[in-house]
């Protein structure tokens, strides 16, 4: 089993932002992060996660994601996510990325556990420090499907 923790963060929203990635299996682990220089707290919980889950070298793994976004873990979990995709994200943002998700999240077997944010667990509070220090750092990327509109 390989085990993801991520997190988000945004310095407004939307703002600066920056996402952290610790992935850990067996002995192995992984530490991910990126800014942006203008995006949302979602789009970078939910990037978390797809940068997490396209790091994995073998496919049909099996994977247990923690995170504290909501927004993601409800989209997939309660099934929101197929009805958007039915839809064509009518009155939906992030198409970008949860197109980019669903890509990646076929290929391996996700599970998902909602944690608490800020609540103690080292690997959550690591994630939540590099997703800030990205979020203020100075090598800030263009979040492209943001700041051209693709998100909406």
């Amino acid at each position: 089993m390989i085990t993801i923790y991520t997190d988000g963060s945004s310095r407004g929203n939307p703002g600066p932002g920056g996402y952290g990635v610790v992935m850990k299996f067996r002995e192995h682990r992984k530490e991910i992060s990126q800014g942006y220089r203008k995006t949302t707290n979602n789009r970078m919980e939910l990037l978390a996660i797809i940068v997490g889950l396209e790091a994995i070298k073998v496919p049909n793994a099996p994977v247990k994601i923690y995170s504290d976004s909501k927004y993601v873990i409800d989209s997939v979990t309660k099934g929101w996510l197929w009805g958007w995709i039915k839809k064509d994200f009518k009155g939906k943002k992030n198409k970008d990325l949860w197109l980019r998700f669903v890509e990646i999240y076929n290929k391996h077997r996700v599970s998902f556990q909602w944690v608490k944010g800020h609540a103690g667990i080292p690997e959550n509070e690591r994630c939540d420090q590099l997703a800030v220090q990205a979020a203020e750092g100075s090598n800030l990327l263009i979040d492209e499907g943001f700041e051209s509109g693709l998100y909406s």
